[in-house]
């Protein structure tokens, strides 16, 4: 239940401490104080009505305790006197609290990189090791780069403030892929995340309505969310070509695409409403592969990456073959990609080749539970077709042969 409330409000609560701290390393602490002493407490006391409130409160009231305890310099006095309030309306231009502080995390003196890990750290309710995987690095390097993005505000003295209107364009570009990473890690299993990615995506565009790759960005989480009934069933992950079709959500579906035309209108193309247009494709039975491939060419124009010419791959393969589609896959450099791994697997096993050693990769780098089942029912059949195969060579081995004997002597 505390693993639960954390992984839902931490995010939340840091955002509203901060804007009353104006001190996010002091937020985040405080609420981590808060949920320590819940994790003492609640399985004594009982969970309260209102646990996101508990939190917050409970870190307000650590957060005065340490700034009364650590220092005696009036400034401290002051910020705490100020802490004993309730804090005044929001102010600024972004008007939902946890978005404003993703605004104030994306600062532009940070890498890219940096931007969206130390975000995704402090309000997305990832772990480091989840961060880790999104980027395809490890999780040392993350961790590292966490640390590095924070010591960087610390030692350059950028202020925590909430960007202004004219401001919040240089910083979408972190924001959304902030946004989008929230998503993806709800994708399977955590509705939670994809519902909050999805309600900070509408808020987005009600902030920034003549930015189509904010509308862009919303469509695609609205197309992918619409197949979430379907994509899992008794806990096991359903592919796409194998997925019911009567359980997607037709009016997700019908938001996404018309949102997609709206796009069309616009007239440019970025990268989230490209991959929000090859959703629209999908959601019209039967798919279009070569509009697919079509997609994933403009796609590669823009932002090319092994990532995407993975999943170009497989629309490849649709069109012109998986031998074609395997030649592209081969010269990638992916190999801490699990997908990379299955999709060469799938492509073997189409051309009849050994997919076992494609599959056991996968894997081996897979960490989803859902994944790695679907990975381990895939070895197993293809590890007992191999036996098959295997013992049909050794009974033609030994078969009578027309005109010998059993030994297969003339």
């Amino acid at each position: 239940m505390i693993e639960e409330i954390f992984r839902a409000e931490y995010g939340r609560a840091v955002s509203v401490l901060t804007r009353v701290l104006g001190d996010i390393d002091l937020a985040e602490e405080a609420v981590q104080d808060a949920f320590t002493t819940a994790a003492e407490q609640w399985p004594v006391k009982g969970v309260p009505p209102a646990p996101a409130g508990w939190i917050i409160t409970t870190a307000r009231n650590r957060a005065i305790d340490r700034l009364r305890r650590e220092t005696k310099g009036h400034e401290k006095h002051v910020q705490a006197a100020l802490l004993q309030h309730e804090p005044d309306e929001e102010v600024g231009d972004v008007p939902d609290d946890r978005l404003r502080l993703i605004f104030t995390c994306c600062h532009p003196s940070l890498a890219l990189q940096a931007q969206v890990a130390l975000t995704l750290k402090l309000l997305g309710g990832l772990t480091t090791a989840e961060i880790a995987r999104a980027f395809l690095v490890p999780e040392p390097t993350m961790a590292q780069r966490i640390v590095r993005a924070k010591g960087k505000i610390r030692a350059a003295r950028i202020p925590y403030r909430v960007p202004r209107d004219a401001d919040l364009p240089g910083r979408l570009k972190a924001v959304l892929a902030v946004v989008y990473l929230i998503f993806n890690e709800g994708y399977l299993d955590r509705e939670s995340l994809e519902a909050e990615a999805i309600r900070l995506g509408r808020v987005l565009a009600g902030l920034m309505p003549d930015e189509p790759e904010v509308w862009g960005l919303l469509a695609l989480m609205l197309l992918v969310a619409s197949r979430r009934r379907a994509r899992l069933r008794d806990g096991e992950i359903v592919l796409l070509e194998h997925q019911d079709r009567s359980e997607w959500d037709a009016g997700l579906i019908a938001e996404g695409q018309d949102i997609v035309r709206r796009c069309l209108r616009w007239n440019q193309p970025g990268p989230y409403q490209i991959q929000a247009a090859i959703n629209a494709v999908h959601s019209d039975p039967p798919t279009d592969w070569h509009q697919v491939v079509a997609l994933y060419d403009q796609l590669m124009a823009i932002t090319p990456s092994p990532v995407v010419a993975l999943h170009r791959a497989v629309a490849v393969a649709e069109v012109e073959g998986p031998e074609k589609a395997l030649h592209e896959v081969d010269a990638l450099e992916l190999d801490r990609y699990h997908l990379f791994h299955a999709v060469r697997a799938d492509l073997l096993t189409r051309l009849g080749r050994d997919p076992v050693a494609a599959l056991e990769a996968a894997l081996e780098r897979a960490e989803h539970p859902a994944e790695r089942d679907l990975l381990r029912k895939r070895l197993g059949l293809a590890a007992a077709d191999q036996q098959d195969h295997a013992d049909e060579h050794d009974q033609h081995d030994h078969d009578p042969q027309p005109g010998g004997n059993a030994t297969g002597l003339r």
